[in-house]
């Protein structure tokens, strides 16, 4: 196994809706052989099954496609593969809406694999008469009392199926709820040969997509020293410079905004982490504590020594369900006694909801009130009273036109309320679903995934 050989992989989107610039940037400003793209957190695969249901041709990232459509031609010009967890709860749609992009560009001569075999919200039943439990991880709960609500259940799976796909010969990947890490993964495991016992590597493999998958998250962007990055308009979006024997450089393309030091990586290494010696994946178990880095140059970070062993029996499964409903509102108050006006205002609107003969609860209630240090209630003391309050008011509710009743009442608080109300230009306020979070375990020998590699 060669050390010499050098892998760059990009990630250029850090979430579902993340700026169109940063992958033109990636593949066009300079050498890369992979761009990843992360588009699934926790919320999204249930917005992306209520999408499949109106539509059945939908249910994926559609801006992938849309982004697609500008860095395709330039990607098969200079061989760079693209790896995206774009399918959402339909990769097979994707898939067809990428067919429809390369004949629009005319383009030809392109593999594009799909990994399926994530989505089990058909299989749920037959899979707790197997045995399968699904309790909430957070509180032990269980999952019978949401199944009549669930919308959607996806397994985080690994980075085989990704390599196995990329082995096939395909130039673009999309997968479901595959781990972030795993997209990055994938590809390592394909041109180093690495064995899915080679906890170490696949460690270090992981780590490197944990740094990545954020986008510009590492290189500057909500990073604390935020007055030493330049050029913001300009950031660059990561790239590591991956070795086989699991040592990397994070970097960007020379050029860009942005700022890669020791501080930015670190910043992101700590970005959703549990234990630092046991970082559980699909594919091994990450022990942060062996993370060893140094500045090698201008916008460039050397990481080493990373230390893996072998992952848990389970995937862990993102459920989804339907929680009920919410609204929320704002007015601005000005002027003197801006805080006494809001508070008064928001107590009018509960209390003028009430004369309709309902309550809402108080804990169901919700009062924010911006420029009264509510982000820092209890740690940063208010110097002086504010001349502008800004009023967030709403609730939670299983009943959608309880709701609908106070969306209504908030804007005749400007003419019967108190005075100074102003900034009602986002118009009445509509209910929107709450969609609940579950997060559960599944036996790995209960899951298959299938790779699909076809010409297009």
């Amino acid at each position: 196994m060669s050390t010499e050989k050098t892998v760059l992989i990009a990630n250029g989107q850090g979430f579902w809706g993340d700026s169109l610039l940063g992958p033109k940037r990636l593949v066009e400003e300079g050498p890369l052989d992979y761009l990843t793209l992360d588009y699934l957190a926790e919320v999204t695969m249930s917005i992306m099954q209520k999408q499949r249901l109106r539509n059945p041709e939908l249910g994926y990232a559609t801006d992938f496609v849309s982004m697609l459509k500008e860095i395709l031609p330039t990607c098969q010009e200079k061989g760079i593969k693209v790896i995206a967890n774009a399918g959402g709860v339909n990769p097979r749609g994707c898939l067809e809406a990428i067919k429809s992009v390369v004949s629009e560009l005319g383009l030809s001569g392109l593999k594009v694999g799909i990994v399926e075999g994530d989505d089990i919200l058909d299989q749920i039943p037959e899979l707790m008469a197997s045995g399968e439990q699904f309790k909430n991880l957070d509180n032990g709960a269980a999952v019978e009392t949401i199944l009549d609500r669930m919308s959607s259940a996806n397994v985080y799976i690994g980075a085989k199926p990704i390599a196995d796909a990329l082995a096939q010969g395909a130039d673009i990947v999309v997968t479901g709820r595959a781990t972030d890490p795993s997209v990055v993964l994938g590809p390592l495991i394909h041109e180093f040969g690495w064995s899915m016992e080679d906890y170490d590597q696949l460690a270090a493999g992981t780590i490197m997509g944990h740094i990545l998958e954020c986008g510009a998250q590492c290189t500057g962007g909500n990073y604390c020293d935020w007055k030493s990055v330049p050029d913001f308009a300009r950031i660059g979006y990561p790239i590591v410079e991956a070795k086989a024997d699991g040592t990397f450089v994070v970097t960007k393309h020379d050029g860009t905004g942005g700022l890669v030091n020791v501080d930015t990586v670190i910043s992101q290494l700590m970005y959703e982490l549990g234990d630092p010696k046991g970082y559980l994946g699909p594919d091994c178990t990450s022990d942060f504590t062996t993370i060893q880095l140094e500045q090698d140059g201008r916008n460039r970070v050397k990481v080493w020594g990373i230390k893996g062993s072998a992952p848990t029996p389970t995937y862990k499964v993102s459920m989804s369900y339907e929680n009920g409903y919410k609204i929320v509102g704002q007015l601005t108050y000005t002027g003197p006694d801006a805080i006494e006006k809001a508070e008064l205002a928001a107590g009018i609107l509960f209390d003028r909801v009430a004369l309709y003969g309902t309550t809402i609860p108080e804990t169901d209630r919700f009062i924010e009130l911006f420029g009264t240090n509510v982000c820092y209630k209890g740690i940063v003391k208010q110097s002086e009273p504010p001349g502008e309050v800004l009023l967030r008011v709403g609730a939670k509710s299983q009943d959608k036109e309880l709701l609908k009743l106070l969306g209504r009442e908030i804007a005749p608080l400007i003419t019967s309320g108190p005075v100074g109300a102003t900034g009602f230009a986002g118009g009445r306020p509509r209910p929107s679903e709450i969609v609940g979070y579950w997060p559960a375990l599944i036996d790995k020998t209960k899951v298959s995934t299938t790779v699909t590699v076809e010409e297009v």
